[in-house]
């Protein structure tokens, strides 16, 4: 039998890799899960809304930037760990910046715009640089 919780199903998000000028936008995570880890912008999909809608959406929230989406750039799954976090399936889109500069809501502390592949030393979420390079490679043609 099934459980009946959504919250104990896996949930769809979505995440933008975002260029402007050859370089890529990191936001530091404020709060758990993720707290200090740096990342992509992006959250959860709402029933009934497309993968553009709530991708533009998300990044409008949580940077306040307009965004041109090129296309899907990869996928990762996060699971639960013990009986913390949630189970998450993301697709992650390669998009171009299209307007307006980064103000971060209560969801980050710090952002970045970094030349893909120089993160330094920088704690990422597990599968980042694979997914920058794949919308890197989208961008360019």
């Amino acid at each position: 039998m099934r459980p009946a919780d959504p919250a104990s199903r896996p949930q769809l998000a979505v995440s933008a890799a975002i260029f402007r000028d050859r370089k890529v936008l990191l936001v530091r995570r404020a709060r758990s899960p993720g707290k200090g880890f740096y990342s992509l912008p992006g959250g959860r999909v709402e029933y009934g809304e497309s993968l553009h809608t709530a991708l533009a959406r998300e990044v409008d929230e949580e940077t306040g930037l307009n965004i041109d989406i090129v296309g899907l750039a990869g996928w990762r799954e996060v699971l639960p760990a013990g009986s913390a976090g949630g189970h998450y399936v993301i697709l992650s889109f390669a998009a171009r910046w299209a307007g307006r500069e980064p103000v971060l809501n209560e969801e980050h502390d710090d952002f970045k715009w970094l030349q893909p592949g120089h993160f330094g030393d920088l704690k990422l979420t597990g599968g980042l640089s694979e997914v920058v390079e794949a919308a890197r490679l989208l961008i360019t043609g």
